[in-house]
């Protein structure tokens, strides 16, 4: 939890798979002997057979002896098929090909025609200079001149060199972020968040990192989605017009929740292909991607475990990525098809250029100390029952346990001589059936708290709401959902989270210091076990370092080679 609370934006995001030039085909009218393109612009081309197709081609085409525009074709879809076939894939298929007519595009990093003309690379550098200018307010950024900044730029330097794209501008840059983190944004923007690099365990997989989502950028898949996106609302348009139907209703539901997740299979596997090419043109070692992923899946199972869950929790339909497994081997494989001699590694180096960073929360952030959480900078701690799963998010610290009790905190704006009472009843839950409204003191705080009942994942469940007067321009408060059924036991350890929210003592203040990351050489004797018994952890901790350094069940340390560890 930051002191400015903002919320992190994310556009709209989906794919379209497309042929490559020599197996894009075409499809030739018997009517007006017009070649009308069917290579990318289809999009979902599940949507109708072949048959009917030709039928709407032929048909359209027959009747326009002008060049066709998308909205000949959409007129005449909509004339003559919603009386006959009321069909969601017959319009659909139509707003697709009237938008694929100027939306196709060669890739020059793959050489495949891309659904992605909706979106010119001059947007695409004015789109990312929006959405950089959104991310800066949401996260802290190194300062360009920090020493691990100018070293990441000259790894991504390295990388960009090697790409197909010479038109665009590079820039990469390290997030003050604890999350294991990396993204990009249209028009050559690359990010990397502070938890990654701690995660990283030589250059090369910086590089491979670097290079997987410069990937993304040559690849263009943001302005896929954004084409993509423009013909999901153009059909959604057009279909709640000429449908009145349950089941359009639900694909409409559908394809809006695929319309808004994260990059495709299909992306995330290019973005991979192209990753690889541009790490060993630039001569890292070519495996250095796959290491690196093997060790997103070691990070991710103990995530799982460490938030209760198990290792493959979190995997669904809708996962943002493919399987990591499914990755690790698929990356492999790439690799394996390049020939390398020598390339660079640079294991030591770059836990040298790490030694030193900070581990998890920062002091901007606060920090999380077994059930409690504490943010010396906004001068106040609370705790949590145990059982419950402290998350530290950008606006807000969330806790979680296993029978769907839901604590979250945050911070809000105090307007002039506003009560809490007056902040609860009249604008923070204006718009509920409150019941219980009641002033509290907390800890010498005037409070105000109240409830109601909700239905939160599909079950019926009981909100109970704080919000303390805490400064003359804030508020901070609690809201806490719990199954209507809870326990008396649970609802009693709430109401003693409620209690414990207090300043910092001075004490604290200067107690509470953030975890670092040391790098260290193993001695003789050292094992997993041991030097992960001498982490500031409570649990997990042989697990903690292997994850820290990539090393696998079993794998013994070396003595005399270079290993982070976490102090405080």
């Amino acid at each position: 939890m930051r002191p400015s609370v903002r919320r992190k934006r994310k556009g709209p995001k989906t794919s379209c798979t497309c042929p490559s030039p020599v197996n894009a085909r075409s499809e030739k009218s018997a009517f007006s002997g017009r070649n009308i393109s069917r290579c990318c612009a289809l999009g979902s081309s599940a949507f109708i057979g072949r048959f009917e197709n030709i039928i709407v081609i032929a048909h359209i085409t027959a009747h326009q002896p002008k060049r066709i525009t998308k909205r000949d074709i959409m007129t005449t879809a909509l004339r003559h098929f919603r009386p006959r076939f009321k069909s969601f894939a017959v319009i659909g298929f139509c707003l697709l090909t009237a938008t694929s007519l100027s939306a196709c595009s060669t890739n020059p990093a793959t050489g495949e025609r891309q659904f992605a003309g909706l979106m010119s690379p001059q947007q695409e550098s004015s789109v990312g200079a929006q959405e950089h200018a959104k991310v800066l307010q949401t996260y802290s950024a190194l300062p360009a001149n920090d020493p691990l900044q100018v070293y990441v730029d000259q790894v991504g330097a390295k990388i960009a060199a090697n790409t197909e794209r010479p038109d665009v501008q590079y820039k990469f840059f390290v997030l003050d972020d604890p999350m294991v983190n990396a993204f990009a944004l249209p028009g050559g923007y690359v990010y990397v968040t502070r938890g990654l690099l701690a995660h990283a365990n030589s250059e090369a997989e910086l590089a491979a990192v670097l290079a997987h989502e410069v990937g993304h950028i040559t690849g263009r898949h943001s302005a896929e989605r954004y084409s993509q996106g423009v013909v999901t609302s153009l059909g959604a348009a057009v279909l709640s017009a000429a449908l009145d139907s349950s089941t359009a209703s639900q694909a409409l539901g559908l394809g809006s929740q695929l319309y808004i997740k994260s990059y495709s299979r299909g992306q995330e596997h290019e973005a991979d292909e192209l990753g690889v090419r541009y790490l060993v043109r630039a001569g890292y070692d070519k495996s250095a991607m796959a290491s690196f992923l093997r060790n997103l899946e070691r990070h991710g199972a103990l995530e799982n475990k460490l938030a209760g869950r198990g290792e493959s929790a979190g995997v669904n339909y809708f996962s943002t990525h493919p399987l990591t497994a499914d990755r690790v081997a698929q990356t492999k494989a790439i690799a394996a098809s390049y020939q390398q001699g020598q390339a660079v590694t640079n294991h030591d180096g770059y836990l040298r250029k790490i030694d030193g960073i900070v581990f998890g929360d920062s002091a901007k952030q606060g920090f999380i100390r077994g059930q409690s959480f504490y943010h010396t900078q906004m001068d106040f701690m609370f705790t949590v029952p145990n059982g419950f799963v402290i998350s530290n998010q950008p606006d807000k610290v969330a806790a979680t346990n296993n029978n769907g009790t839901i604590i979250l905190f945050d911070a809000a704006q105090r307007s002039s001589g506003m009560d809490a009472m007056t902040y609860v009843t009249q604008s923070w839950m204006k718009s509920e059936p409150l019941d219980g409204v009641e002033k509290i003191s907390i800890n010498g705080k005037n409070a105000a708290t109240a409830s109601f009942s909700a239905t939160i994942g599909g079950q019926p469940s009981l909100v109970r709401v704080v919000a303390v007067e805490w400064s003359p321009n804030t508020f901070y408060r609690f809201q806490m959902a719990m199954p209507v059924n809870a326990t008396v036991g649970i609802v009693e350890g709430l109401k003693r989270t409620t209690y414990s929210l207090r300043p910092l003592t001075g004490q604290e203040k200067a107690n509470i210091k953030p975890h670092i990351v040391k790098v260290f050489n193993a001695s003789a004797g050292d094992t997993a076990a041991s030097l992960g018994n001498r982490m500031p952890f409570s649990n997990f901790q042989e697990e903690r370092f292997r994850v820290l350094n990539g090393l696998d069940a079993g794998v013994p340390v070396q003595s005399g080679t270079l290993y982070k560890t976490i102090t405080e």
